[in-house]
C-alpha cells in the first residue's frame, strides 16, 4: 500500500487545511523509542511536543508497556454503568491522593474536551438542584477547553470558535491576568454565575500565554467571596508540565472541579477525569425518584487498559523521581531559550516549566511562517508544532539534557532558516 496516497485519499486530519496537506510529503510515524519518533522511511525525529502534549515518560516505557499487557490478559474493556473494576477504583484513589486538598471524587471520561464538558454540566446541575438556577459561566479571553459544544462555549479563540457561535451558550469573558476586572464582573453577575473556568498559570492553545504571579490565587479568593465555583482545566498543565504535578500547586489553590487528561496515561491511551469536591458530589445525592443523579456517561468511561496505563504512569513519577529530576532541566531550558529570544524574527518567548511558546515577529498570514518553521525543524530532525505564528515546544518530561539542547538548537536554526527564506522571497517580489 502507498500509505501517503491512501492518507490523502481517505483521511481528514484535525485542524488541517487538507488542500495544503495534499501538496506536502507527510511524516508517517511507524514506531517510537524514548523521546524519538521514527517514520516509515526510518527517519528519526525528536518529539518536541510530546505527541500533542500528552507523552510524559517517553515512548515504549517498559513499566507502562508491561502494565497494559498485563491488563490485556485480564479484560480490555468493561462498562462502568452498573459495574466497576479494580484499575478504575485504584486509579481514582491515587488521583485523590495526589490532587489538591478537597477534591475527593473522580468521574472518568476520554478526552480533555469531555472532562471540561462534564465539569460545566456538574456545575450547572449542582446549582439547579440547590434551587439556584445559575446559568452563566465566566471564562478567560483566548481560552481553550476543547472542541465539543460546551467546551467551545467557554472558549475564546476566535479562529477556532467564531464560526460555531450560533450553536453556543453565552458566557462572560474576563481579561487574563486582570483580577480587578474579574472582581467587577462578579460583583455585578455573581448570582447568575455557576462557575469561573480557567486554565491555571498558562493558556496553552492561546500561544502559551502566562498569567502573572498571584492571579490564580486571587481568582480563588474572588470565587470564595462571591460564592462561585472554580473549575480548573489542568488538561495541558497537569502531570508535571509546569514543574509541579498540577499547576495550581504553585499558588496553593484547590478548585471545586478539576479537569485532567493528556499526560494522565503517559500518552498511551485516551483517558480523562473530572475531579470534584465532596460538596459538589453531595449535591447530586438523593432518592431515586428525585432524579438528582448526574445523567452523563461514555462507553469507554474508565477503560481498564487506560486506567492500567495511568496507574503505571503514576508509579513511574515516583520510581524515577520525575518531578525532582525535571527541575534542573527546566533551568537548562530557560538558558537555552535566551539565544532564541534574541533572534530578530522572534517577538517574545513565553515559558512556564516545560511549556514554551515562541512568538514570531508579525508576518503576513499567507506566509504561514509558523508552518514554515515546523517544516524546517522536520528537515533537521525534530517535530514541533505551530499555533499560528507561535512555535510550541513541550517535550516529554523524560527528555535528556543532550536531546533538550538539540531540540532548542534545531528550533533556533529552523526559525532562522524559515524567516531568512521568507525575506528572500519578499525581496524578489
Amino acid at each position: 500500500m502507498d500509505l501517503a496516497s491512501a492518507d490523502r485519499k481517505f483521511l481528514w486530519h484535525p485542524f488541517t487545511q487538507q488542500r495544503g496537506w495534499e501538496t506536502e510529503e507527510p511524516v508517517i510515524v511507524e514506531r517510537a523509542e524514548g523521546t524519538e519518533l521514527v517514520d516509515t522511511q526510518g527517519r528519526r525525529y525528536l518529539d518536541g511536543v510530546s505527541s500533542l502534549w500528552c507523552n510524559v515518560h517517553g515512548h515504549r516505557h517498559p513499566r507502562i508497556d508491561a502494565a497494559v499487557r498485563e491488563q490485556l490478559e485480564r479484560v480490555a474493556h468493561s462498562t462502568m454503568l452498573g459495574l466497576s473494576h479494580p484499575p478504575a477504583i485504584e486509579l481514582a484513589q491515587r488521583l485523590v491522593e495526589i490532587a489538591p486538598p478537597g477534591l475527593t471524587r473522580v468521574f472518568y471520561s476520554d478526552s480533555g474536551s469531555t472532562a471540561a464538558e462534564i465539569a460545566l454540566k456538574m456545575a450547572f446541575q449542582f446549582w439547579r438542584q440547590r434551587g439556584e438556577p445559575r446559568t452563566r459561566f465566566v471564562c478567560l479571553r483566548d481560552a481553550y477547553h476543547g472542541d465539543t459544544i460546551g467546551s467551545v462555549s467557554v472558549g475564546g479563540i476566535e479562529l477556532f470558535h467564531a464560526l460555531y457561535r450560533p450553536l453556543l451558550f453565552d458566557t462572560l469573558k474576563a481579561e487574563p491576568g486582570d483580577a480587578g476586572q474579574l472582581e467587577l464582573l462578579l460583583e455585578e453577575q455573581a448570582r447568575e454565575v455557576a462557575a469561573v473556568v480557567m486554565e491555571p498559570l498558562v493558556q496553552g492553545a492561546a500561544g502559551m500565554l502566562v498569567h502573572p504571579p498571584g492571579y490564580l490565587r486571587r481568582v480563588r479568593e474572588l470565587c470564595d467571596c462571591h460564592g462561585v465555583l472554580l473549575i480548573l482545566d489542568e488538561v495541558a498543565t497537569g502531570f508535571g508540565r509546569t514543574g509541579r504535578m498540577f499547576a495550581c500547586e504553585h499558588e496553593a489553590v484547590a478548585p471545586d472541579l478539576m479537569c485532567l487528561a493528556k499526560g494522565m496515561t503517559g500518552g498511551y491511551l485516551p483517558l480523562a477525569a473530572t475531579l470534584a469536591t465532596e460538596e459538589v458530589y453531595g449535591g447530586f445525592l438523593g432518592e431515586f425518584e428525585e432524579f438528582r443523579a448526574f445523567f452523563h456517561g461514555h462507553t469507554y468511561t474508565g477503560n481498564p487498559l487506560a486506567c492500567a496505563a495511568a496507574l503505571a504512569t503514576l508509579d513511574v513519577f515516583e520510581e524515577e523521581r520525575t518531578l525532582e529530576r525535571l527541575q534542573p532541566k527546566i533551568e537548562l531550558l530557560a538558558r537555552l531559550l535566551e539565544p532564541v529570544a534574541a533572534l530578530p524574527a522572534v517577538a517574545e518567548v513565553r515559558r512556564r516549566g516545560f511549556m514554551v511558546g515562541i512568538e514570531l515577529a508579525q508576518q503576513p498570514p499567507g506566509l504561514r511562517m509558523g508552518h514554515r518553521v515546523t517544516l524546517e525543524a522536520r528537515r533537521r530532525g525534530a517535530i514541533v508544532r505551530p499555533l499560528g505564528d507561535v512555535i510550541v515546544l513541550m517535550p516529554p518530561l523524560a527528555i535528556g539534557e543532550g536531546d533538550l539542547e538539540r531540540l532548542v538548537g534545531i528550533t533556533l536554526d529552523a526559525i532562522a532558516a524559515a524567516t531568512s527564506e521568507a525575506a528572500v522571497f519578499a525581496d524578489a517580489a
